[in-house]
């Protein structure tokens, strides 16, 4: 047996492959535990995302100019992220590294992820809007109307800006008469948005002390970064407070700033600003122009219309023979007092008919003709007629009303039983009525 050229006892083990053959399973788990005794825990990573798979989980890589990384989001943390992910975007990604057994391959596993740059402002800005919207800065409620035909307009700009330049040119071809009071203030960088404020506190203080109608917000176009002063919370806290309507033409026609939102009218272009506040001096004329052959064509017919009414008027007969509608209006009431002179006694004759058969029915019915007839009625010592034998009790006194009088008396015997027995009066004490009322007898009688 040939003798080995070296000795594996000395050998240096990092020079060489170990003699015993480890499984994949086992250099998988060697990666796992050199990348998790390198690494800190969590690692932010600045990159371009590329290759972005938006499906239930974000596959994509970060990457720069000398490398790459793959990276996974997985859904929980992909619905946290405030913005749309898309290739090209520079972001920082915070996460863990680790390894992918069944791939093979060493992955980052992201948390969070954060724009940079234009996509940290396009978060901030849509952050904005929808506390915004919440608020209600939004609402068309609070728009104030634009004025139909300002006198004074405030514009406030830069006065270095072109978009300052398109106003006075635009409003001056539109319509002369207006007067413009430029505010100068700075557009862009870090005092532009106190300086945009202050001059809008000030218009909406003083604005109508100086009889300004309207205010025009502009600027020219430019990046967000360059338009970001618009965008602040003071600038869009002055405009939503501002006491006078507020035209806001920022930027170009794609650029889109908050303040914008807010105002009162947005426009794409200074020049659309000052169209949009300023009429045209050619179009009022051709306006005025219409109005008046209206209003000449509406007195022409109300005067045909008050023509025709004077003439039917003059045609009616009051005017033509007034003498004759008095004459016939005469013999009207003539003929009604005639007609009433001839029913008032036919009149009277039926009612005096009536009141004879109503006298005739009233006195059938007199209860004193059927007392005349022989019948009498019998009231109880309460007064009330008795109906019945049981109504009465011994020793009530009653009454018996006949056609001439009343008999008193007092029962001896009846169904009811007596309230008090009464005693019996000695014959020497019982006298005679000597006075008794017309019809009044009876064998107690006092």
């Amino acid at each position: 047996m040939a003798k080995l050229p070296f000795n594996p006892d000395t050998e240096d083990r990092g020079s060489r492959p170990s003699d015993r053959a480890i499984t994949v399973a086992e250099l998988a788990g060697r990666i796992k535990r050199a990348l998790a005794d390198g690494l800190p825990r969590k690692v932010r990573v600045v990159g371009e995302v590329s290759n972005l798979s938006d499906r239930t989980h974000w596959f994509f890589s970060l990457k720069d100019d000398s490398a790459a990384m793959r990276c996974v989001c997985f859904a929980s943390n992909a619905k946290r992220v405030g913005f749309p992910m898309r290739d090209g975007m520079q972001v920082v990604v915070t996460g863990r590294v680790d390894f992918y057994d069944a791939q093979g391959s060493v992955q980052l596993y992201v948390d969070a992820i954060e724009p940079v740059g234009q996509g940290a402002l396009e978060l901030k800005l849509r952050q904005m809007i929808t506390e915004l919207k919440e608020l209600g800065y939004f609402e068309l409620e609070h728009k104030k109307p634009l004025p139909t035909m300002p006198t004074r307009i405030a514009v406030v700009t830069s006065r270095s800006a072109a978009a300052l330049q398109d106003v006075i040119n635009t409003v001056t071809q539109r319509w002369a008469g207006c007067r413009l009071y430029h505010y100068d203030v700075r557009v862009q960088g870090d005092q532009a948005a106190g300086e945009i404020a202050e001059a809008l506190k000030r218009i909406s203080k003083h604005g109508k002390k100086l009889g300004i109608d309207a205010v025009i917000l502009t600027r020219g176009g430019g990046s967000i970064e360059d338009l970001w002063a618009f965008n602040e919370r003071i600038v869009v806290d002055a405009v939503y407070r501002c006491s006078l309507p507020i035209v806001a033409a920022i930027g170009h026609e794609t650029d889109t700033t908050v303040a914008e939102l807010v105002a009162d009218a947005r426009c794409a272009t200074p020049t659309q600003a000052a169209m949009t506040l300023v009429p045209e001096r050619e179009a009022l004329h051709h306006q005025v122009h219409q109005l008046g052959q209206r209003l000449g064509l509406t007195v022409r017919r109300n005067l045909e219309h008050a023509d025709h009414r004077l003439t039917a008027a003059a045609r009616h007969p009051l005017f033509r023979n007034p003498r004759r509608l008095v004459d016939h209006s005469g013999q009207q009431l003539d003929d009604t007092v005639r007609r009433l002179r001839a029913a008032m006694p036919r009149r009277l004759a039926v009612d005096y008919t009536r009141i004879e058969a109503l006298t005739r029915q009233l006195a059938a019915v007199n209860p004193n003709n059927v007392l005349d007839r022989g019948y009498s009625y019998t009231l109880g010592p309460d007064g009330k007629v008795l109906r019945k034998t049981q109504d009465a009790r011994t020793g009530d006194r009653i009454t018996t009303v006949l056609a001439d009088g009343r008999l008193a008396s007092v029962v001896e015997s009846g169904s009811g039983s007596p309230t008090k027995p009464s005693k019996p009066r000695p014959a020497h004490k019982r006298r005679r009525n000597t006075n008794p009322g017309p019809g009044l007898f009876g064998s107690d009688s006092d």
